[in-house]
């Protein structure tokens, strides 16, 4: 009998994205002595009644890398996607670490951060849509809707809108959210989406208007080694898709 080949793509992912495995794309709780960070956002369809880790939902299978396709994109790039794209070569740090930050306009060293500072910046860069500010005051005005996992008892702008359950939060109530799907046309250039790594641990990414060979769209985003643009969209349990409207 042929002897199965151990997933050499799924297993890097996992040692690359270390903060992934230890507690989520969203875990910057250092000096707060908060509780584990690393869970989904409050979502019928999705979480537990007791707040425990999702289950990844088999929306998405996981599929090798495909050969990125090496030509430019025949029209201009997406104002997110040029945005997320800048942040190449330039954040090289995966960095969970808590930071006080201004406000609103606050933002860590762009050398560094993690999954969510890549759609932080884009949509700061590409709109003028401060996410900090946005979801800092939605969860002022809506306190209870927001997940319970982190036992806080108010907003708090340092890191709300750094972690991957309180922006799926805040998306779906903006009804900003799309069809979770397999199918690669269904994905548009500068369409945020949220995956689980590792052990059901959150992370969110943004559509590329470039694509691998297969013809399926790459995603921009931080997994471990700072924002790269790869063919990862359907690498991971697909558990949220959102298309962001410019006049917000």
């Amino acid at each position: 009998m042929k002897q199965k080949q151990p997933r050499v793509d799924v297993w890097l992912a996992g040692i690359l994205c270390w903060g992934c495995l230890l507690g989520g794309c969203d875990r910057p709780d250092g000096e707060t002595g908060e509780p584990h960070s690393g869970d989904v956002a409050k979502d019928d369809a999705l979480a537990k009644p007791n707040g425990a880790e999702e289950t990844a939902p088999a929306s998405a299978p996981i599929v090798p890398s495909a050969p990125i396709v090496p030509s430019a994109p025949i029209v201009p790039a997406a104002p997110i996607v040029s945005a997320a794209r800048g942040q190449v070569g330039r954040t090289m740090i995966y960095d969970p670490a808590y930071v006080r930050l201004d406000y609103p306009g606050g933002d860590v060293s762009i050398e560094k951060g993690v999954c969510t500072d890549v759609v932080v910046r884009a949509l700061r860069d590409a709109l003028g849509m401060d996410l900090q500010k946005l979801v800092y005051e939605d969860m002022k005005a809506a306190f209870s809707e927001y997940p319970k996992i982190w036992g806080l008892k108010k907003p708090d702008p340092n890191i709300d809108h750094r972690r991957v359950p309180n922006l799926r939060c805040y998306f779906q109530r903006k009804r900003l959210s799309v069809p979770v799907t397999t199918d690669k046309r269904d994905y548009a250039p500068g369409d945020v989406v949220t995956c689980t790594v590792g052990r059901n641990r959150p992370h969110i990414m943004i559509v590329s208007d470039r694509k691998s060979g297969d013809g399926i769209p790459l995603v921009i985003h931080n997994i471990g080694g700072g924002a790269t643009e790869e063919a990862r969209l359907f690498a991971f349990p697909l558990t949220g898709h959102y298309r962001i409207k410019h006049d917000r």
